[in-house]
């Protein structure tokens, strides 16, 4: 029985009313908590206002775009059992993941912190993702030094599960 990888949230995904993003709306979705799309709207545009206040020769949504593809990993490792041992394995990461995970590690790093408002942290972490700092940035590197690290098992990629 083949079971599907994905939901249909993908086909069902409406571009941001004010961008016309679906990358940004696929974000506001996930930084959506218990429903609430209208609050998690209001963070992510606020944010974007603060972004363009800092940075202002270029627009905001394309700031928050260049950050998420900064995030985005292009290797992980993966854990494959080979004769009754576990190796962490470096592989590729599907583009799909890559994307998500990007978006998961930038809300991570702003749930991670407290004091200021949602949006300010948030506005703080696109700039710093777009400069090639902060906690996403951090995390996409542990991610690659962890890959470099287990290349000598690069060989065991041979088959995808």
């Amino acid at each position: 029985m083949a079971y599907k990888r994905f939901t249909a949230s993908v086909r069902q995904l409406v571009p941001d009313p004010r961008h016309g993003s679906k990358l940004a709306a696929k974000f506001v979705n996930c930084l959506m908590l218990d429903g609430k799309k209208s609050v998690a709207q209001r963070v992510f545009y606020d944010a974007l206002d603060m972004v363009k206040n800092k940075i202002k020769d270029t627009p905001p949504i394309e700031v928050f775009e260049t950050a998420l593809e900064n995030v985005k990993p292009a290797i992980e490792v993966r854990s494959r059992r080979v004769g009754g041992a576990n190796y962490q394995v470096p592989m590729q990461v599907n583009p799909k993941r890559r994307q998500s995970l990007a978006i998961r590690w930038i809300l991570a790093a702003i749930r991670g912190k407290s004091g200021r408002p949602l949006a300010n942290r948030l506005a703080d972490e696109i700039i710093a993702a777009y400069k090639h700092e902060g906690t996403a940035m951090q995390t996409r590197e542990n991610v690659h030094r962890m890959a470099d690290a287990n290349k000598a098992f690069a060989h065991f990629a041979w088959s995808r599960r």
